[in-house]
């Protein structure tokens, strides 16, 4: 009876550790990025990537990029940071503007509400006055 327990831990542990992790990040963002290999437009302005923006309140917003902490007016990548909203990273360099999201992948859309439907007559509830 323990010989088979035995067996069957030792597969189902075997079976674990095929399964990929959830939470690593794509294989796309951990492989390193070769020059040559790029296309011509490149990984989101020659490999820089818009991680993270930071907007405190009544503070000065900042943004990760390529893993460094740029303030507005300030330089990566021989670049200067000259807009900054919630999604989106505007640099100004010698190539000309260059835009990095944070979701490139992801277009956002507005959704309309429906509007109410009027109706001709308002009918009183019982027991209001």
């Amino acid at each position: 009876m323990r010989l088979i327990a035995l067996l069957l831990l030792v597969g189902a542990t075997s079976a674990f550790a095929q399964q990929a992790d959830p939470t690593r990040p794509p294989a796309a963002w951990l492989a390193p990025v070769d020059d040559s290999a790029r296309g011509a437009t490149g990984e989101q302005a020659g490999g820089l990537r818009l991680q993270s923006v930071l907007m405190p309140q009544g503070g000065r917003p900042v943004a990760v990029i390529g893993g460094k902490t740029v303030a507005l007016g300030g330089r990566v990548g021989g670049a200067t940071l000259i807009r900054l909203n919630e999604r989106e990273a505007v640099l100004q360099g010698a190539d000309g503007v260059t835009h990095l999201y944070l979701t490139p992948d992801v277009e956002k859309q507005m959704i309309e509400t429906p509007k109410p439907r009027k109706s001709g007559t308002s009918v009183p509830v019982k027991g209001l006055p």
